[in-house]
C-alpha cells in the first residue's frame, strides 16, 4: 500500500507497474505454496517418523515397564531370601560362637589335664627311679639271701648228717651207760664211786640231747676230730677194746656228745634267723608294692577329679 500514493505519468505506466507488482506477488504466492507443499510433505514425513518413534518408544516403554515389574518382583524375592539368609547366618554365627566358647573351655580343660598329666608323669618317673633303686637294693639283698640260703642248705645237709651221728651217739651213749653200770658193779669193791660233781656233769651232758643253747657255737674246720663221728667212734672202740673206760674218759665222751648237740642247736637257730630274714624281706616287698599301688590310685583319683 505504500505505492498507493505514487503518481504515474501515464495509465500505461501505472498498468505496467501494477502488472509487475501482481506478477511479483504471484511469484511470491507460488513460492510460498511450493514452500508450503514442501513443508507439508516434510511435516507428514516427520510426523510419520515421529509416530514410528512414538510407537517404538511406547513399545520400549511397555518393555521397560514389564522389565521394571519383573525386576521389582525379583528384588522382593531377593529381599526375602536375603532376610532368610541373614537370619540363618545370624543363627549359624550364634551357634558357632557357642561352639567356639565350648571349644575354648574344652581347650582350657585339656591344657589343665595335660599339665596334670605332665606332673603325674614326673611323679611316676620319680617313683619309677625310686622303685628301680629299691628293686636294685632288693635284688642285692635277695642275692645275698640266696647266697646265705645256699650256705644254710649246706649247713642243713651237715645238720642231717650230724643228727644221724647224734642218734648213733645216743645209742652208743646208752650202751656205754649200761656197760659203765655193769663195770661199776664189777669194780665196786676195787674202785671208789665217782664223785657227785662228775655224776652231775655226766647227767648234764647226756640230757643236752634235748636242749638248744642260747648262742650258736662257731663252725669248726674239717681238721677237727670232733666233727667226724666215725673217728670218735673208732676212739671209743679203741678205748673200750682193751681196758675199761675211766670216769674222765666217760665225761670226755659225753662232753663231745654235748658239743655236737650244741652245734646242731646252732644250726637250728641259724635256720630260724634265716626264716625271720626271709619273712622280713617279703614283708618289705609287700609294703613297697602296697605303697606303689596306693600312690597310683591317688594319682588316678586326682586326675579324674
Amino acid at each position: 500500500m505504500e505505492d498507493s500514493g505514487k503518481t504515474f505519468s501515464s495509465e500505461e505506466e501505472e498498468a505496467n507497474y501494477w502488472k509487475d507488482l501482481a506478477m511479483t506477488y504471484k511469484q511470491r504466492a507460488e513460492n510460498t505454496q511450493e514452500e508450503l507443499r514442501e513443508f507439508q510433505e516434510g511435516s507428514r514425513e516427520y510426523e510419520a517418523e515421529l509416530e514410528t518413534q512414538l510407537q517404538q518408544i511406547e513399545t520400549r516403554n511397555r518393555d521397560l515397564l514389564s522389565e521394571n515389574n519383573r525386576l521389582r518382583m525379583e528384588l522382593e524375592t531377593i529381599k526375602e531370601k536375603f532376610e532368610v539368609q541373614h537370619s540363618e547366618g545370624y543363627r549359624q554365627i550364634s551357634a558357632l560362637e557357642d561352639d567356639l566358647a565350648q571349644t575354648k573351655a574344652i581347650k582350657d580343660q585339656l591344657q589343665k589335664y595335660i599339665r596334670e598329666l605332665e606332673q603325674a608323669n614326673d611323679d611316676l618317673e620319680r617313683a619309677k627311679r625310686a622303685t628301680i633303686m629299691s628293686l636294685e637294693d632288693f635284688e642285692q639283698r635277695l642275692n645275698q639271701a640266696i647266697e646265705r640260703n645256699a650256705f644254710l642248705e649246706s649247713e642243713l645237709d651237715e645238720k642231717e648228717n650230724l643228727l644221724e651221728s647224734v642218734q648213733r651217739l645216743k645209742d652208743e651213749a646208752r650202751d656205754l651207760r649200761q656197760e659203765l653200770a655193769v663195770q661199776q658193779k664189777q669194780e665196786k669193791p676195787r674202785t671208789p664211786m665217782p664223785s657227785s660233781v662228775e655224776a652231775e656233769r655226766t647227767d648234764t651232758a647226756v640230757q643236752a640231747t634235748g636242749s638248744v643253747p642260747s648262742t650258736p657255737i662257731a663252725h669248726r674246720g674239717p681238721s677237727s676230730s670232733l666233727n667226724t663221728p666215725g673217728s670218735f667212734r673208732r676212739g671209743l672202740d679203741d678205748s673200750t677194746g682193751g681196758t675199761p673206760l675211766t670216769p674222765a674218759a666217760r665225761i670226755s665222751a659225753l662232753n663231745i656228745v654235748g658239743d655236737l648237740l650244741r652245734k646242731v642247736g646252732g644250726v637250728r637257730i641259724t635256720e630260724k634267723a634265716t626264716r625271720r630274714e626271709w619273712v622280713r624281706i617279703l614283708r618289705i616287698q609287700w609294703l613297697d608294692t602296697s605303697c606303689r599301688w596306693l600312690s597310683k590310685s591317688t594319682t588316678r583319683s586326682s586326675s579324674s577329679c
